[in-house]
């Protein structure tokens, strides 16, 4: 079976504490910037609590289109605040997600790092012969890291309860 892996980052004009925000709200299916792509439904526990979980559904064609839907569940190993969250992924992929939240310029700015490792399983592993799909991954996250960007500019207050899927 093939492996995928994939990293992908971006620098974004915020500390570190906004886009932990941002991002765990998000897996616990805020639904404000990886969508219409992927969607995220939490577990019984939060996906940014160490064996906490987060049911991922990627939708290629968009959500509410038809066509395949890819079904996996990340489960977090590893959770270090506003710095890293690890998960290992079962379903249609397994392997492991994660992702790294770096300061820069003294804490202005962050590096946030995607590391997606994973083989597909099932009809998705025929899938990747011929639609590439670590490529996809990598564009469709790229595209997810910019509304990310648009969405932290246009979102100046953080401190609402992101973990129950609201945003700012």
């Amino acid at each position: 079976m093939h492996t995928i892996d994939v990293i992908d980052e971006t620098i974004l004009n915020h500390p570190t504490d906004r886009v932990w925000h941002a991002l765990v709200a998000e897996l616990n299916g805020a639904a404000n910037w990886w969508t219409p792509h992927n969607t995220f439904q939490p577990g019984p526990t939060a996906p940014q609590h160490k064996g906490g979980t987060s049911r991922i559904t990627v939708h290629p064609n968009g959500v509410g289109k038809p066509g395949p839907k890819l079904r996996f569940t990340a489960t977090t190993t590893h959770v270090d605040a506003e710095r890293q969250l690890t998960t290992t992924l079962s379903g249609h992929f397994t392997g492991d997600f994660s992702y790294t939240l770096t300061p820069v310029d003294d804490g202005a700015r962050t590096r946030l790092t995607i590391t997606f490792t994973s083989t597909p399983h099932g009809w998705p592993a025929l899938l990747d012969k011929v639609a590439h799909l670590g490529f996809k991954h990598s564009q469709q996250t790229q595209r997810a890291l910019t509304q990310l960007r648009a969405h932290l500019d246009t979102h100046l207050d953080t401190h609402q309860d992101d973990t129950k899927g609201t945003s700012a």
